[in-house]
């Protein structure tokens, strides 16, 4: 029985420990069926995916930027990147891999072992070789593809794929608006390809092609393409032209005053807020956005020690990138009398008929401070507000500011906008700095009032100056500023249109049109003549500001150069705002001196182009140039009166009965009662003057010198007010020898003293 009991027990013992087994096994079993098929669902499908699919992206094309005309400033073009797929060289031999690797190379530029070695990789289908070829380099890849495979049966194993490529217009053109494109097709350096990323840059497409266990790509069918979306594109209130007039003059402008830290221009339609130019120089070309433009700056860099090299040259790359005219602030001077006028008259506080400032060569703005000198030591006496704007007379307008007071200027430093960012779609806007805290005018002492109210010890950017320059010259009317009128998609349909914007009414109609023409008059006979183009109603504003150092409102030794004004004057169109930081003071740093002409040049050129007409003094019609007839081959006498009839004079030279030849040539232009030479023989057209030295004559004195020395002068600048203007410049050079009655051009400019 005993045994009988034993062998029970054991039984029972085999069978539960065969249970657990059981158990033990299938649950083991169960629990490893539920971690793959519940929790390492997701990841197993997606390495299942990873495994059974092959996918690539399709690169979208980048939206084109035009200017206002449709002209193209910016496109995004085919090119290819050069992609080896070693896995489908298969089981190739080293004579199949060496004879593509040296084809590539020899194409490419590229090392023949690398792209060797790459090759087998027998896993890859995706080793990169060259990013962004252009078509002459694809054409030879083409080809060389086309080769290998009719002559070794070679097939897949290069591959193009479609890329896009920025291609500008014009080389360093409107580098700050523009901006530039990393590899990435992301937008960078600040530029418009920044601010409108979002919309330029379209949807990237994708291509998914099943593949089987070895990775061989399976039929047709089973491949899957989502298409790539184009981005928009871009059309700007920017004028091609205008804004190459302006580069070229503010460049122009940098080289010849030795300007420091750049300089900018900015010009708006005052009328809507459009900007029709910025440009800031030395900027960069888009198309090389990472090499320094200055050639100093390179010999600068250069001298460096190699350690700092790196690190300097970053820099200088983020400077040349930032939009002066729109990241940086500065002191505006003079220019913002302007604004401080404009205050005065809404308020009332002076009559524009009335002499109420006076002016002794300084003044003290309160009782124990020190006395502030005016730019003229001798004073200005007893002066109207605009007598005063015309004089820029720093005594006069710290008296308004007296008037004004604190919370009443901040009033009007708050309606013209300058206590907030304008809001211009461009990035990097800088806000202002107004003393000690910005917007609180309770912290701003009578000193921060008496130098405030001439531009000075607070900082602005020149996108608030140019547009509150805009407000007083649209009525009042305060406008925002953008750079992009539409943005349209691939197939020309408008997405998105900017309407003008009108930020608020900063001062009234009618003194906004007093201001006008205050502006108008120092155009055309005050601190502003070198600004002033004949036959054009111009307003404008010089400004010649001290630099702060530091944030007790400390100055240097460094100034900034400004001008700022309007066209037409009757019915404002277009505002001007030309500014350099730090020309050098041994050269000339006064804003009449160094952003006048600047400012006139672009006038100059701008204003006709825009259509705008013309309409002259009683003054000016009586300096207008006439145009040469052609009066080669006409007998003496004929030839006389017609040079009469043409409003000139004729000096006859030789002995001969018929003209043979003539100077001025033929549709020159020369000053009405100009003399225009006919010669009668050959012997005659020998004889030579001299041209004289201009420089620093007045208007009367070189009309005596030409008179004195047989020549024609054109006078071009500021020759319509004699008083305080000097001939800057002369196209024909002293002591050059020329023909009787050539025409030299001399430019006259305003007295350098004036601020």
């Amino acid at each position: 029985m005993a045994k009988i009991g034993a062998k029970v027990k054991l039984k029972k013992r085999s069978w539960f420990t065969m249970f657990i087994i059981i158990i033990l096994g299938f649950g083991l079993v169960i629990a490893r069926l539920f971690w793959l098929q519940v929790i390492q669902s997701e990841e197993l499908k997606q390495r299942a995916s990873d495994q059974q699919l092959r996918d690539s992206s399709v690169s979208a094309k980048r939206g084109s930027i035009y200017d206002k005309n449709g002209n193209m400033l910016v496109q995004s073009v085919t090119v290819w990147d050069v992609v080896l797929a070693p896995a489908e060289f298969k089981k190739a031999s080293d004579e199949k891999r060496r004879l593509v690797a040296d084809g590539l190379a020899q194409i490419l530029g590229l090392d023949s072992d690398e792209i060797f070695e790459d090759s087998h990789n027998d896993k890859s289908y995706y080793v990169l070789l060259k990013k962004k070829i252009e078509s002459e380099e694809r054409d030879k890849v083409l080809a060389f593809i086309d080769k290998i495979y009719k002559e070794e049966k070679i097939s897949g194993v290069i591959q193009l794929q479609e890329k896009y490529k920025r291609y500008y217009t014009h080389k360093n053109f409107a580098g700050v608006i523009l901006g530039f494109v990393g590899d990435d097709n992301q937008g960078l350096g600040g530029g418009l390809e920044v601010e409108y990323d979002e919309e330029l840059k379209g949807n990237a497409g994708r291509v998914v092609i099943a593949q089987d266990a070895w990775n061989n790509p399976l039929p047709y069918q089973y491949e899957q393409k989502i298409d790539a979306t184009d981005g928009y594109n871009l059309v700007l209130t920017i004028d091609e032209n205008i804004q190459g007039i302006m580069e070229k003059y503010v460049r122009e402008t940098i080289k010849e005053f030795k300007v420091a830290n750049r300089g900018c221009a900015v010009m708006m339609n005052v009328k809507t807020g459009a900007i029709l130019g910025l440009a800031c120089e030395e900027s960069y070309d888009p198309s090389e956005p990472f090499k320094i433009q200055s050639a100093e700056k390179i010999k600068e860099l250069d001298a460096l020690p190699e350690n700092e090299q790196d690190a300097a040259y970053g820099k200088a790359q983020e400077e040349q990138w930032r939009n002066k005219a729109v990241s940086d602030t500065y002191v505006p001077g003079s220019v913002f009398k302007m604004i401080t006028a404009s205050a005065v008259l809404s308020e009332s506080k002076v009559k524009t008929d009335e002499k109420t400032f006076i002016c002794d060569g300084s003044w003290v703005p309160y009782e124990g401070a020190g006395s502030i000198p005016c730019w003229d030591y001798s004073g200005h006496g007893l002066q109207t507000i605009g007598e005063a704007l015309c004089n820029s007379c720093n005594p006069a307008f710290m008296q308004m500011g007296t008037l004004l007071g604190r919370e009443k200027f901040y009033d009007y430093f708050t309606a013209f906008g300058f206590a907030e960012k304008t809001g211009i779609d461009l990035p990097g806007e800088s806000s202002s700095i107004f003393f000690h805290q910005e917007g609180e005018p309770a912290n701003m002492g009578l000193m921060d009032l008496a130098v405030a109210s001439f531009g000075q010890n607070f900082k602005i950017t020149p996108i608030q100056m140019i547009t509150a320059c805009s407000a007083i010259a649209n009525g009042g009317k305060l406008m925002k500023p953008y750079i992009v009128s539409q943005i349209t998609d691939s197939n020309g349909n408008v997405v998105k249109y900017t309407e003008p914007t009108v930020r608020r009414q900063a001062v009234s109609k009618n003194v906004a049109s007093q201001i006008c023409s205050m502006l108008e008059t120092n155009a055309k006979s005050g601190g502003a003549t070198n600004g002033y183009v004949a036959g054009y109603r111009i307003g404008g504003k010089t400004g010649t500001s001290q630099k702060i150092v530091d944030e007790q409102g400390n100055l240097t030794k460094d100034y900034i150069a400004s001008f700022c004004g309007i066209a037409p004057c009757d019915d404002p169109e277009i505002a001007l705002l030309c500014y350099f930081d730090t020309p050098d003071p041994e050269i000339n740093y006064y804003g009449s001196a160094v952003a006048g002409p600047c400012f006139r040049n672009i006038m100059t050129e701008v204003l006709p182009y825009l259509g705008i007409e013309k309409v002259y003094s009683d003054e000016e019609i009586s300096l207008l140039d006439s145009t040469v007839g052609t009066y080669d081959g006409m007998d003496v006498e004929a030839a006389k009166k017609a040079v009469e009839k043409d409003g000139l004079k004729a000096e006859v030279v030789g002995k001969g009965k018929q003209v043979i030849a003539q100077n001025p040539s033929a549709y020159s232009s020369i000053p009405k009662g100009g003399t225009v030479v006919l010669y009668t023989d050959t012997e005659s057209q020998t004889q030579k003057v001299t041209v004289p030295d201009f420089s620093n004559c007045s208007v009367s004195d070189v009309n005596y010198l030409a008179a004195q020395n047989n020549l024609n002068v054109c006078i071009v600048g500021s020759s319509i007010s004699e008083a305080q203007t000097y001939a800057k410049s002369q196209d024909i050079i002293a002591g050059t020898q020329v023909a009787p009655y050539t025409v030299v051009t001399v430019v006259f400019n305003q007295d350098n003293s004036i601020m």
